[in-house]
C-alpha cells in the first residue's frame, strides 16, 4: 500500500527530474552559443583584489592579474591586517610588477563586511572609471580584463559577472565544492536567469562595472552578507542589465575539508534565503536522488520504485555529464563517485539554511538579519 509519505516522495522526485532536465537544457543553450567578439574600446581599468590569508597558489593567482594583454590597467591589492601572512608575498609582487600592482595594508574595517570595507578603500585609490572587483583565489587568463569589460561598452549593461569552478581539485572537500559549483550552482544560476527575465544577482569572484553605475545602484554596502549577490540584485532593480560571462574562472579550492565546504555553503544558503525570500523553499525539488532511498525503503523495493530510482539517477548523471563537458572540466569525471555524498550534503545545507541566522565567515560568527544585513554574533 502506497503511503502519503511515499506519494510525497514521488512528487518531490518527479519535480527533481524536471529540475535536472531544465539544468541540462539551460547549460547546453548557454555554453553552445557563441559570444560576440566585436572589437570594443579599451578604456583604463582598475582591478581591485581584497586579500585575507595566503592560499596555496597565491603567487600564481595574483601574478596572473598583472600579466594581462591589455594596454592600460592597474591592480590594487588590499589587506585589512598588516600582519596578514599574505603581506610579504604581496610586497614581492609589487616589486616584480611595479607598473601594475599597488598594495594597501592596515585598512581599518569600516563595517562588519571586511571584504567590502577593504574594497571601499581600494575604490577610493583607483584611477579609472571601469572597475573590476575580483576574489584573490582565482587564476585568470591573459585576456581576462578584455573579456569581462567588453560588454560594458553597452550603456544598458551595468554589470558583468563570472561563475567559477575548481578545475583540478586535490582533496575530497575540494572535489565536493567543485562538483557543487559545476553540477548545481551554475545550472541553477542559468535557470534563475530565464525565470527572472535576466540575471538579478552577481557572483563575487568577478564583478565588472563602472564607478558611476555603481553609485547609481547604491554603491558598496559594508554591513551586508552576500553583498555581491545583492549588488547584482540592486543593479537589476535600477534598470541595468546584469550579464553572465561564458568565461568560467578557475578557483583555487586547495585541500579544504568537507567541514569547511559545509560552513561556507551554509552561509551561502542563508544569504540566498534572505535575498530570494519564499523562492528559496522551492529548492526542495532539487534533491531527487536523495529522496530515492527512503522511497525504496517505504515501497519495499517494489519494481516501480526501483524503476523510478534508476531513471532519476540516469537523468542526474546525464545532466552532470553535460555540465562537465560544457564547462570543460573533465578532471571532475574522476570524482563522480562523490555525487551521492554531494547531493546529500546539498540537501542538508538547504534544510539547515531554511532557518537560523548564524553564519561563520573567516573565523567570525555573525548574525544575519532582514535583507542580508549582518551584525556580530552576541550570545543571548
Amino acid at each position: 500500500m502506497i503511503t502519503v509519505l511515499a506519494i510525497l516522495l514521488v512528487l518531490l522526485i518527479s519535480g527533481s527530474i524536471v529540475f535536472y532536465l531544465a539544468c541540462t537544457i539551460c547549460t547546453l543553450q548557454f555554453f553552445t552559443c557563441t559570444e560576440k567578439t566585436a572589437d570594443a574600446p579599451q578604456p583604463g581599468v582598475s582591478v581591485m583584489v581584497p586579500v585575507c590569508g595566503l592560499d596555496a597558489r597565491a603567487w600564481e593567482n595574483w601574478s596572473s592579474f598583472c600579466r594581462q594583454n591589455y594596454p592600460e590597467y592597474e591592480v590594487l591589492f588590499g589587506v585589512t591586517d598588516p600582519k596578514d601572512p599574505a603581506v610579504p608575498l604581496l610586497e614581492q609582487l609589487v616589486v616584480a610588477y611595479p607598473n601594475r600592482a599597488r598594495l594597501f595594508t592596515d585598512l581599518k574595517p569600516r563595517g562588519i563586511n571586511y571584504k567590502d570595507s577593504n574594497l571601499s578603500y581600494l575604490l577610493e585609490e583607483s584611477q579609472y572609471e571601469v572597475i573590476i572587483f575580483a576574489d584573490s583565489d582565482i587564476c585568470v587568463n591573459t585576456d581576462y580584463i578584455q573579456t569581462v569589460t567588453a560588454p560594458l561598452v553597452d550603456p544598458q549593461v551595468g554589470m558583468l559577472t563570472c561563475a567559477f569552478i575548481g578545475y583540478n581539485p586535490q582533496s575530497l572537500g575540494a572535489a565536493i565544492a567543485s562538483c557543487g559549483r559545476c553540477f548545481d550552482f551554475i545550472p541553477s544560476l542559468l535557470i534563475a536567469r530565464i525565470l527572472d527575465g535576466g540575471l538579478r544577482c552577481a557572483v563575487g569572484t568577478t564583478i565588472a562595472t563602472r564607478k558611476t553605475t555603481l553609485a547609481n545602484y547604491g554603491g558598496l554596502h559594508l554591513n551586508r552578507i552576500g553583498s555581491d549577490y545583492n549588488l547584482g540584485k540592486r543593479a537589476a532593480q535600477a534598470g541595468y542589465r546584469v550579464e553572465l560571462s561564458r568565461y568560467v574562472l578557475d578557483s583555487d579550492t586547495g585541500r579544504e575539508a568537507v567541514q569547511e565546504v559545509f560552513q561556507r555553503e551554509l552561509r551561502w544558503a542563508r544569504t540566498i534565503r534572505y535575498n530570494r525570500g519564499a523562492q528559496y523553499y522551492t529548492m526542495v525539488f532539487c534533491y531527487g536522488t536523495v529522496y530515492c532511498l527512503p522511497l525504496l525503503l517505504l515501497a519495499g523495493f517494489a519494481n516501480w520504485a526501483i524503476a523510478l530510482t534508476s531513471f532519476t539517477w540516469f537523468i542526474r548523471y546525464a545532466q552532470v555529464s553535460v555540465s562537465i563537458f560544457s564547462l570543460r572540466c573533465p578532471k571532475l569525471l574522476g570524482w563522480l563517485w562523490t555525487l551521492p555524498l554531494r547531493d546529500l550534503l546539498s540537501l542538508v545545507v538547504w534544510a539547515m539554511g531554511a532557518f537560523g541566522q548564524g553564519v561563520y565567515w573567516r573565523g567570525r560568527r555573525l548574525r544575519v538579519m532582514g535583507d542580508g544585513l549582518i551584525t556580530q554574533w552576541e550570545p543571548k
